[in-house]
């Protein structure tokens, strides 16, 4: 059984909106999800993503992703997340850009989205539904907004077989995670909630590669801005929550994993 831990929507937006959100920009780029652009198109490419597609990102964060997507395929999107912060950013980024006539945000909670039903061809989500309390009631909401025939395409950190609490604790503690999914857990969720044809694929050796990146970034090329910026307890906090990420990725305690399924017609 899972141990989900207490936290809420209050102590999510207490991370983006402050200095914590500006580290995982300054470590992952705008997009902050492993991969960045490439794997957003891996993932563009799996869910079908045209200049027709009209795309609902959950959990949108600076918008990097939605304006990835709008650029690339000239397609509509519609950014959802409930951090103030995060969609200030990403409104006035994408103003910069010049697409807001494709790409616009909404503040809003993913566990009871303001939209209609069967409004999107695709729902979407990078790496950020690992912050979500209830996998099942998101999936149950993003089949209600999807149209008959679209996609559901994401990413997100997942717990292995191999965990257990005790080794979840302090790693969902430091992220601010309620709790991670298994791969099995979400291709069950994905089965109960109505989806079909699910493709549910592990990124092991992706997920540990860039952990790694990411340690050794923190550790030379963003070490003096970081301690300059934000102090050296800050620092050491993340100095730590990464060595403990990177030894469960290490030993497959944690993993990566990236879904794509439909709802019937």
């Amino acid at each position: 059984m899972i141990e989900k831990l207490d936290f809420c929507v209050s102590d999510i937006q207490d991370v983006y909106d402050g200095p914590v959100g500006m580290l995982w920009e300054l470590l992952m780029g705008e997009q902050i999800h492993v991969g960045g652009a490439e794997e957003t198109d891996i993932l563009a490419a799996k869910a079908g993503v045209s200049k027709a597609s009209c795309i609902l990102d959950v959990c949108s964060a600076l918008g990097g992703p939605a304006r990835h997507l709008a650029g690339a395929y000239g397609c509509r999107v519609i950014g959802l997340d409930i951090t103030g912060t995060m969609l200030k950013k990403s409104i006035e980024r994408t103003h910069q850009a010049g697409l807001d006539h494709l790409v616009s945000f909404k503040q809003g909670n993913a566990l009871d989205m303001p939209f209609k039903a069967q409004t999107f061809d695709i729902v979407w989500g990078q790496d950020a539904w690992c912050y979500v309390t209830d996998k099942d009631k998101l999936l149950q909401e993003c089949f209600r907004v999807l149209k008959p025939g679209g996609v559901i395409a994401f990413t997100d950190w997942l717990m292995t077989e191999k965990s257990g609490s005790e080794d979840m604790r302090p790693l969902n503690t430091f992220m601010v995670f309620p709790y991670m999914e298994t791969l099995h857990g979400y291709a069950g969720l994905l089965a109960k909630n109505g989806f079909s044809s699910p493709e549910c694929e592990a990124l092991q050796e992706q997920f540990t590669a860039f952990m790694h990146v990411y340690q050794k970034k923190y550790r030379e090329e963003l070490k003096d801005s970081i301690l300059s910026g934000f102090g050296r307890e800050l620092y050491e906090a993340g100095e730590q929550g990464l060595a403990l990420w990177v030894s469960a990725a290490e030993g497959k305690k944690v993993t990566r994993g990236r879904f794509v399924a439909a709802k019937p017609r």
